[in-house]
């Protein structure tokens, strides 16, 4: 997924659960119930969870590639499982 930066600033690095959930159209409680389960990457610092933006951009590009669905507790980094 490209994200518009015609405002000038450097892409978002990383996003925050409450961002990813309104980017994905979905709810918070879903994206912390897949995180928990283990079944989608984040990263915990101290009680916050954050969500490298890439994740989003190479889960596309897997399911483009694959010509199917990507599932997230099947999906790796670098390529579906």
């Amino acid at each position: 997924m490209s994200r518009d930066q015609s405002n000038g600033q450097a892409p978002r690095q990383w996003l925050s659960i409450a961002e990813l959930a309104t980017e994905l159209g979905m709810s918070q409680m879903t994206l912390y119930r897949v995180i928990a389960a283990g079944e989608f990457p984040a990263v915990r610092i101290g009680r916050r969870l954050l969500v490298p933006a890439r994740v989003l951009d190479e889960m596309g590009a897997a399911a483009i590639a694959s010509g199917s669905t990507v599932t997230t507790s099947d999906w790796r980094a670098g390529g579906a499982g």
